[in-house]
C-alpha cells in the first residue's frame, strides 16, 4: 500500500509504519523506516534497526511502503511566504488566508510564516491580529513582516507610498499586537534609526532580516554583527542567535568588484556561520548557477530555501494582488503592474527544492535548507524540520523526480 492509497481510503490509525528512502538532517537512509505514533515520530532510521515488539502497538501498525526510488522527507518549512492558490496573507482577510494555508499544507509546506508586506499601520495591525489567531490554532508558525522600514531605492514590489524610516513607537505597537508571534522582520540597515530598530527587535526575540536595502558592504556587515550580538544577549530560549538575509541578491544592489555592496558582506557572514541567507531558487529570482555557487560558498546549513510565494502560486497565469498592489503573472512570472518589478514567487517550496537539485545541489543539502535550517531559525528544531524520534509527524513523500505523492501533518494524511 502506498501513502496516497492509504490516505485516500481511510483515516490515519494511531500507529503507522512508512518504508522507503529517508532524507533528513543531511543524511540519506536508503532502506529506511519511519514509525509514527499518533502525531509524533517514534522511530526513524534503517529498517533493520526497528523492532516492532519494542514499541507498544506497532505489532499491528499499518505499513505503507514507498515504491523503489521514492523519497520520504520531513515536512518543508518556509520562512518567507505570502500565500498561494488565490489566497493571500498581506491582505489580512481570514477567508483568503485560510485558503492559502490549506494549499500550502497540502503542497508539502507543513510549517511556515505568514509574510506581510509594507502597508498602512491599520492594515499591518489588522493582519497581525489575524495571524496571532491562526498561530494559536496551530495553522501558522508565526509572522514575518517584510517592511515597512525598507529602502525606496530597492523597494521592489513593496508599495513606496507606505515605506517609512524606522519608527520605534510603531515598532513597539506592532510587537505588542503580535504577542510574541512576530518571528522575523525585514529591514534596511542604512535608514536613520535602523540600529535602534535592530536593538528593539532583538530585545523582543524578533529575528532581524536584512533586505530591500541599498546599503554598502560596511553597513551590512556592521548591522548583521549587531543583530547577531543582540540576539545572543537577549537569550530567548529556542530562538536562533543568527540574523537572516531576505532573498539574497533580490532587493539589493548587485555585487560589483569596486562596490561590493551588501551581497559580499552577507556571503562572508554566512560563510563564517554568523548569518543565514534566503534564496528564492525558482529559476526566476536567481539563475541556477547562482544558487549552486552560493551553496558551494557558504554551505547548506547557512541557507534558507524560500518561495516568497504570492496568491498565484499553484495557479495559472492571470491577474492577482500582492497586498494593495495589482500583479500580473505571465509564463509563471509575477510582476508588479505599476513598475514591472518581480512581485513574489509562484512556486511551491517543493518545486524550489526540485529546481535547487536540478541546479546541481545535492538532494540532502537542498532538503536541509528547506527543513532543518528554517526550523532552527524559528526555534522549532525540537518540533519540526527533521525525521527524528519525538518530533511532530510532518512528512512529505515524493517520486524519483521529486514530484509530490503524499503529505502528512500532525500525523494526519492530507488528501
Amino acid at each position: 500500500m502506498t501513502a496516497a492509497d492509504h490516505f485516500a481510503h481511510s483515516s490515519a490509525p494511531s500507529q503507522q509504519i512508512l518504508t522507503g528512502t529517508l532524507v533528513s538532517d543531511g543524511a540519506v537512509v536508503e532502506d529506511g523506516l519511519l514509525a509514527i505514533d499518533g502525531d509524533r515520530i517514534a522511530y526513524a532510521g534503517p529498517a533493520d534497526g526497528f523492532d516492532a515488539d519494542e514499541f507498544e502497538g506497532f505489532g499491528h501498525a499499518i505499513r505503507i511502503g514507498a515504491p523503489s526510488g521514492h523519497f520520504i522527507f520531513p515536512g518543508l518549512v518556509d520562512v518567507h511566504c505570502h500565500g498561494g492558490n488565490g489566497g493571500d496573507f498581506p491582505g489580512g482577510e481570514e477567508a483568503s488566508a485560510r485558503k492559502a494555508i490549506e494549499f500550502l499544507h497540502r503542497s508539502g509546506t507543513t510549517t511556515f510564516l505568514a509574510s506581510m508586506v509594507t502597508a498602512p499601520r491599520e492594515d499591518l495591525l489588522r493582519g497581525i491580529e489575524l495571524y496571532v489567531k491562526l498561530v494559536d490554532e496551530g495553522l501558522v508558525a508565526g509572522i514575518h513582516l517584510e517592511g515597512p522600514f525598507l529602502s525606496h531605492a530597492r523597494c521592489g514590489a513593496q508599495n513606496p507610498d507606505y515605506l517609512l524610516e524606522p519608527d520605534l513607537d510603531l515598532m513597539n505597537e506592532l510587537v505588542g499586537a503580535a504577542a510574541g508571534k512576530l518571528a522575523t522582520m525585514t529591514y534596511a540597515p542604512e535608514l536613520p534609526g535602523a540600529a535602534a530598530l535592530v536593538d528593539l527587535m532583538t530585545f523582543h526575540g524578533v529575528t532581524p532580516s536584512l533586505g530591500h536595502t541599498d546599503c554598502d558592504d560596511a553597513t551590512a556587515a556592521a548591522s548583521l554583527a549587531a543583530a547577531r550580538e543582540g540576539l545572543e544577549s537577549a537569550g530567548f530560549d529556542g530562538v536562533s542567535s543568527l540574523p537572516t538575509v531576505t532573498h539574497l541578491f533580490n532587493g539589493m544592489p548587485p555585487m560589483h568588484h569596486r562596490a561590493p555592496g551588501p551581497v559580499a558582506a552577507c556571503l562572508r557572514a554566512a560563510q563564517s556561520g554568523k548569518a543565514v541567507l534566503e534564496l528564492i531558487a525558482d529559476d526566476t529570482h536567481l539563475d541556477p548557477s547562482t544558487v549552486a555557487t552560493v551553496f558551494q560558498l557558504v554551505g547548506a546549513s547557512n541557507i534558507l530555501l524560500v518561495t516568497d510565494s504570492m496568491a498565484a502560486a499553484g495557479l495559472s497565469d492571470g491577474n492577482y494582488m500582492l497586498g494593495p498592489s495589482p500583479v500580473t503573472v505571465s509564463n509563471g512570472v509575477a510582476t508588479l503592474d505599476s513598475t514591472g518589478s518581480i512581485a513574489g514567487g509562484t512556486a511551491t517550496l517543493l518545486e524550489v527544492v526540485r529546481k535547487t537539485v536540478a541546479a546541481g545541489v545535492a538532494l540532502p543539502d537542498a532538503i536541509c535548507s528547506a527543513t532543518a535550517v528554517p526550523a532552527a531559525i524559528l526555534g522549532l528544531s525540537d518540533e519540526v524540520g527533521g525525521l527524528r524520534r519525538g518530533l511532530r509527524a510532518d512528512v512529505v513523500t515524493t517520486d524519483q523526480e521529486l514530484g509530490l505523492t503524499a503529505v502528512m501533518r500532525n500525523g494526519q494524511w492530507l488528501a
